[in-house]
């Protein structure tokens, strides 16, 4: 079941570059077909799930994943459900969900909560789990780190990437370990949402960055031992670093992403790095356009009239 995923740009990042002293790509994950890195995995766990048997596909979501589950279960003709935390899902994200005609359930809890109970579904059911517990989903997110292995010619010194459930950078450790190369990996939590700092689950965590508002990862062994075998580290950036970071990364290097994919990049500028750097950003700026209308500038209104539009669009007045 595939909608042809992959095959993302690695987009040079100039301004990102001149800052950081560092070489800087930006790996844009926003290219896939449900606008985020999450298809890399679903199209091999929904593949797998029909040849299993399954007539159903459920996954808890702070939203990437509920939009790709529900764009692969349409694809493959199988039912879709997710639970998502009500109230706490980017507006772009249900509604991809929806229009790919899942079941979509709002739960009165956080995702830790949601992702414990379709566990527990799956085992009473005939229902494909596919969240990043699932090993296929891991299999087709390693895709990522040989792309970016053979775009640059070799590896990277550094992958920053933002982290949540921690299922991306197993998923890329694992692609860098099968290329036989060992690149130093970077992961940012946000700092409301930092269990993996911590060094403790978070009970209630909150950020600005949906995609990775989770305080109790469930590879959280796996990204550990990621940041270990690659002599890298895991470290914490505000949501005021975030949102700075999204919107350097719009306004300067031309690229919209979501705000959780915009952790890996505040991340780069507020502890630094050296040498060739990968920033993964994780999903696209539309699937969370309340954010961006925000902290956009206003629009600017004006009648029809040459005089009005010339000092519009001079900025006069």
């Amino acid at each position: 079941m595939s909608l042809e995923e992959g095959g993302t740009p690695l987009v040079g990042a100039p301004f990102l570059s001149e800052r950081t002293g560092c070489d800087v790509y930006l790996k844009v994950e926003g290219a896939n077909p449900t606008g985020s890195f999450k298809d890399r995995g679903m199209t091999v766990a929904v593949s797998a799930a029909l040849e299993e048997g399954a007539k159903a596909v459920v996954c808890a979501s702070t939203g990437n994943t509920a939009a790709s589950a529900a764009a692969y279960a349409a694809r493959a003709g199988l039912r879709g459900v997710v639970i998502v935390p009500e109230g706490k899902i980017a507006t772009g994200k249900l509604a991809q969900a929806l229009m790919h005609g899942a079941r979509v359930i709002a739960l009165r809890g956080n995702f830790d909560q949601a992702l414990e109970l379709v566990r527990e579904l799956a085992k009473r059911h005939p229902i494909a789990l596919v969240n990043s517990v699932n090993d296929y989903r891991i299999e087709g997110q390693k895709t990522g780190a040989f792309e970016v292995c053979e775009e640059l010619g070799e590896a990277p010194d550094v992958l920053c990437i933002p982290v949540g459930n921690a299922g991306n950078v197993t998923a890329w450790w694992r692609g860098f370990q099968e290329d036989g190369v060992r690149p130093r990996l970077h992961g940012y939590q946000a700092a409301g949402a930092a269990p993996l700092v911590e060094g403790a689950p978070v009970e209630q965590p909150e950020t600005v960055a949906s995609a990775i508002r989770i305080g109790n990862p469930a590879r959280w062994e796996d990204a550990m031992s990621a940041f270990t075998g690659s002599r890298g580290e895991v470290r914490a950036v505000t949501d005021e670093e975030i949102l700075e970071a999204y919107s350097l990364l719009g306004s300067r290097e031309g690229v919209f992403c979501e705000p959780a994919s915009a952790a890996s990049v505040a991340g780069l500028l507020r502890y630094g790095a050296e040498g060739r750097v990968v920033c993964v950003l994780t999903g696209h700026g539309l699937k969370d356009p309340q954010t961006a209308m925000n902290r956009a500038a206003s629009v600017i209104p004006c009648e029809p009239d040459i005089e009005q539009v010339e000092t519009a669009v001079m900025g006069g007045g």
